[in-house]
């Protein structure tokens, strides 16, 4: 419980990226807060994230640019290949052009790199407390501010900020929509040694092989010390699963129809474990007074835009931003942070489970078609696709340009279904 003598300052419940960018973006606007994550250590499991132009405009904001930069692998392309025939289908290249197009680089980057950075920034600002072993359970709230139920007693802050994920608490009692919506798509996910990587498919770019109901992404972490592999297949999986371990042979099962050349990614990987994706409906009501969620508490999206940890990191941004915006009026700034975010997001939320089905799965003439729409584009018709995406800092509400054109293929970042 807090103490007589704590000063004011906002409540994030929730230790992971979201929380902690918001926690940083705060402390930045001169706002002291409190994180209160559940587990007994603060930590983030998984692999590889993809970081586009507007991940890095966050960074920058959120005063951590230059050590997200030192710890990046910085690719040449995004590249999409046909997993039946092994042809490359097209690519985007994302050297200087497309850094002077959007004003910062492409990037991947280990999950567990990305957190540590964001880690260290909180740990050295003295306006953020971090607790373990702190799960909120619920929140009353009034006129001057909000109580987070824990088990060990209410904590007073001035206002909640739900950044706790998929299977939200605070979203449970702000929204209520019950359990995440599954997808039917099972993703098996391996980090290898780079020397495992077949020498021939060792290449610095993000890349995704579409097949039938299935596709296979790959790219190097970690200053190129290890290889991400993500394999996914529409097999229908009818409940939730995290994290479980597989074999190869299991993992195989659902890619036996494409080229041996993408077959053997799969061969090469070591430790599968399998995760079932979940996500949720776009809703437009985020806040509730002093209470507002953020992250995948606001908007759980499927991975193919690869754009999960960069919305949340926007998220922290646009808060931040709208809490310096309206000094002393916190239910003000949280609307205004909702109507900054709300049909950016759920742009991303839908249009995460369009490629799936028409750009990633489809088979026959729908991805013959696709073939023909994609290899089309020029450089500049993909850097106009992704203009609305990459060319914002997440400041300016909307969901960017609706329409135009076929978007290119983003690729699949870890996050647990």
């Amino acid at each position: 419980m807090s103490g007589h003598n704590t000063p004011p300052r906002m409540l994030i419940s929730g230790g992971g990226i979201g929380g902690l960018a918001a926690a940083l973006g705060l402390a930045r606007k001169g706002v002291a807060s409190l994180v209160l994550e559940k587990a007994p250590v603060l930590g983030e499991i998984g692999a590889g994230i993809q970081l586009g132009p507007n991940a890095f405009h966050s960074f920058d904001a959120l005063g951590v640019g230059d050590a997200a930069r030192a710890v990046a692998v910085y690719i040449d392309r995004l590249r999409l290949m046909d997993a039946l025939t092994a042809e490359e289908i097209t690519h985007i290249m994302l050297d200087e052009p497309f850094r002077r197009r959007f004003g910062n680089p492409y990037g991947v980057i280990h999950r567990g790199d990305l957190y540590g950075v964001l880690l260290r920034a909180c740990q050295a600002s003295p306006l953020i407390e971090l607790r373990t072993s702190s799960e909120v359970l619920g929140y009353d709230q009034d006129e001057s501010g909000v109580s987070a139920r824990l088990a060990a007693g209410p904590e007073r802050g001035l206002a909640l900020i739900g950044a706790d994920g998929l299977r939200s608490s605070v979203r449970q009692q702000l929204v209520g929509d019950g359990t995440p919506r599954v997808s039917g798509h099972t993703t098996y996910r391996s980090v290898i040694p780079t020397a495992q990587m077949p020498e021939d498919l060792r290449w610095n770019a993000a890349t995704l092989w579409a097949g039938p109901k299935c596709h296979i992404v790959h790219y190097p972490l970690s200053g190129w010390k290890v290889f991400n592999l993500v394999v996914t297949c529409h097999n229908d999986a009818p409940e939730p699963v995290a994290g479980k371990p597989v074999t190869a042979d299991e993992v195989m099962q659902s890619f036996t129809h494409v080229h041996p050349r993408a077959q053997k990614i799969i061969r090469h990987g070591a430790d599968w474990k399998l995760w079932v994706l979940c996500d949720r409906d776009p809703i437009e009501r985020w806040t509730e007074g002093r209470v507002a969620l953020l992250g995948d508490a606001a908007h759980p999206q499927l991975q193919y835009f690869a754009q999960g940890a960069c919305m949340a990191m926007e998220d922290a941004v646009a808060l931040a931003h709208c809490v310096d915006s309206h000094p002393g009026d916190l239910e003000t700034a949280l609307k205004a942070y909702q109507h900054l975010r709300v049909l950016r997001t759920a742009r991303i939320q839908l249009q995460s489970r369009a490629i799936g089905e028409h750009i990633y799965h489809p088979a026959g003439a729908h991805a013959a078609l696709r073939n023909t729409i994609m290899r089309s584009y020029t450089g500049e018709d993909w850097y106009d696709a992704v203009e609305w995406l990459y060319g914002g800092n997440g400041l300016s509400g909307g969901a960017g340009a609706v329409g135009g054109k076929m978007h290119p293929p983003a690729q699949p970042e870890r996050r647990a279904g």
